[in-house]
């Protein structure tokens, strides 16, 4: 009789063991997979509505130490690419960037996420989808994936939603996501900010009247060979803003309209800016002038 027991207590637990592993598989699979992680295209809501928008996402798990590209890549890189299979009545919009991260080495830097990122993507569902049932919505994904090598990945993703006439609660499965996507993406400048941008030479000058000081700022440009991204962008703190010293680089072929990109201050506060450049030799670019030599140009890179 005892017999019997440990040889059904031993069936039970291999039962048990089969049957984690088969949970955990499926898990895995829920993500396509990517040189170095997995990719899955996610919805916020459990259908579309026609004549309403939708938030898609391309959610990224990597493994650790390897990462992806912003939408300016940096030193080196590049972005996702997307190429959307669409149903006629279904136009997509732009991705909306989280904040990225400075990554590299001291020489080379480039701007992108680790571990994990979702590029959220708006869609538009014009009123001729309610003739239909479900929507369908491809993507082909091109990614780049590197550490100390970078690796090409592609992934052909799929998402068939129902098609309903009005807007439906959102996916459970996917609100945490959304939410911490969400709270990773830069804001717009308030407009009491006043930003200016003075050309000093082999330097720009990001002038910031806040309100209030900073003692940290760190800026992303939205346009590649623009800044010289591994110098180091020199503070200076002013008792309503700052001063902010970025190197252009070496890559620059023709004067700068305009500074556009991410300003990153104290307690990880990303703002999108957008200044245009101030006339060169003005008078008021004197202080720009000197600050960019003193602390630019008589400073060697680290």
């Amino acid at each position: 009789m005892r017999s019997c027991c440990s040889s059904t207590k031993f069936l039970w637990n291999l039962w048990l063991g089969v049957a984690l592993l088969l949970c955990a598989a499926s898990v895995q699979a829920a993500g396509t997979p990517i040189p170095h992680g997995t990719l899955e295209l996610i919805a916020e809501n459990q259908s579309i509505a026609a004549g309403h928008e939708l938030y898609l996402g391309l959610h990224f798990q990597l493994e650790k130490g390897w990462h992806i590209y912003w939408v300016n890549p940096g030193d080196s890189g590049e972005p996702p690419r997307i190429k959307w299979q669409l149903p006629p009545a279904i136009t997509v919009g732009e991705i909306e960037w989280p904040t990225p991260r400075r990554l590299g080495t001291p020489s080379i830097v480039d701007f992108g996420y680790e571990d994990e990122v979702t590029l959220i993507v708006p869609i538009h569902a014009q009123a001729s989808l309610a003739s239909q049932q479900s929507a369908q919505i491809g993507a082909e994904v091109k990614v780049l994936v590197c550490r100390e090598i970078c690796i090409p990945g592609k992934a052909q993703l799929s998402l068939t939603l129902p098609v309903e006439s009005r807007m439906a609660a959102p996916d459970a499965r996917n609100s945490s996501l959304f939410a911490a996507a969400r709270k990773s993406l830069p804001r717009p400048a308030p407009r009491s900010w006043k930003l200016s941008v003075a050309d000093a030479g082999n330097s720009l000058v990001l002038t910031a009247n806040l309100g209030h000081q900073v003692s940290q700022a760190v800026f992303f440009p939205l346009a590649e060979s623009q800044i010289d991204n591994a110098a180091p962008q020199k503070l200076l703190p002013a008792s309503a803003g700052f001063r902010l010293a970025l190197r252009k680089s070496d890559q620059l072929r023709k004067p700068i309209a305009r500074l556009k990109g991410v300003l990153v201050l104290s307690a990880a506060q990303a703002y999108i800016i957008d200044v245009p450049l101030g006339s060169p030799g003005a008078t008021e670019n004197t202080g720009a002038e000197i600050y960019a030599a003193q602390f630019l140009d008589e400073v060697p890179l680290r």
